[in-house]
């Protein structure tokens, strides 16, 4: 039952809301002598049913409308990115159950008390990771983001139950968020470099008044303070030309006010998907709201 609900369902979340649905339908069809009871229930029905509605909606016009940019020339913005899933230089990730390598993960770990299961931990990975496309690559910050993923595992040791998502190294990988491109000239200011420049020069005195002691006396005057200014305004401005020519850090990250999204799903199913959950979840809100008319008749 837990793999069909994964299979059907592309995120937890949509299991619980089903579930939470459920819980309510019963308690509308069992306690009939209670009739504001019943209205209770089949509004939170027709609530839920109308909130998932919408974000399935939503995540299929954003998986649908956003054309798939090649990352050497996405705009900088909303962008959808496609590509190979590479793990960052560096110490590997290992989700925490398995122990296997990946590029993210999320688990939750239940403790068998009595007959029931109970939440124990639960934890996510933070972790970036890269995509690839062949024309480059872009590091994906998945903090904030939606990750709906197709590698679920559940398995039962040591009197736990222990749930298991996670995406693999090499599978091609979908991303929604906002691209950026990072880069250490945006943060360049001439006048403070300036400055650190020749507070530096000045710790080596010897080797300052070699440099700008023109008449030999020992100590730096202000024309020969202001030739070191200069000088050291043009070893900046070439530092600077420098860093403006170097490649940037492309990035991915989650959006503030657009859907953010991660996926190893094949986007075309996946929106599938989220209309047959949209249509599922339409159809349960007008039968709890003819269930609410028909006790308001009653």
């Amino acid at each position: 039952m837990r793999s069909f609900l994964s299979r059907a369902f592309p995120s937890p979340a949509y299991v619980l809301a089903m579930g939470a649905q459920a819980v309510l339908l019963i308690v509308a069809l069992r306690f009939s002598d209670d009739r504001h009871l019943r209205r209770y229930a089949l509004a939170g029905v027709a609530l839920l049913a109308l909130l998932v509605w919408v974000a399935a909606l939503r995540r299929r016009r954003a998986i649908l409308d956003t054309p798939v940019s090649r990352i050497a020339t996405a705009a900088q913005g909303y962008v959808e990115l496609r590509g190979t899933g590479l793990p960052l230089e560096g110490l590997p990730l290992l989700a925490p159950l398995s122990g296997s390598p990946c590029l993210w993960y999320r688990y939750k770990l239940e403790e068998r008390v009595g007959n029931r299961w109970q939440h124990k931990e639960s934890d996510v990975s933070t972790s970036c990771f890269v995509i690839s496309d062949g024309t480059g690559q872009c590091v994906v910050d998945p903090e904030g983001a939606e990750v709906l993923t197709i590698h679920y595992r559940c398995w039962e040791e040591d009197n736990q139950r222990c749930h298991e998502w996670k995406l693999q190294h090499q599978e091609t990988v979908n991303v929604l968020g906002d691209f950026v491109t990072l880069r250490q000239s945006d943060a360049l200011n001439d006048a403070e470099d300036i400055s650190a420049l020749l507070a530096d020069w000045k710790k080596d005195k010897p080797a300052l008044l070699r440099r700008f002691d023109l008449d030999g006396d020992g100590q730096i005057d202000l024309k020969e303070w202001e030739w070191a200014r200069r000088a050291a305004r043009n070893e900046v401005a070439k530092l600077h030309q420098e860093l403006r020519r170097q490649d940037g850090l492309n990035m991915v990250r989650a959006s503030a006010n657009r859907l953010s999204l991660i996926t190893n799903h094949e986007p075309a199913k996946l929106a599938r998907r989220f209309l047959w959950i949209a249509g599922f979840e339409l159809t349960g809100f007008f039968c709890a709201l003819g269930g609410l008319g028909w006790l308001q008749r009653g």
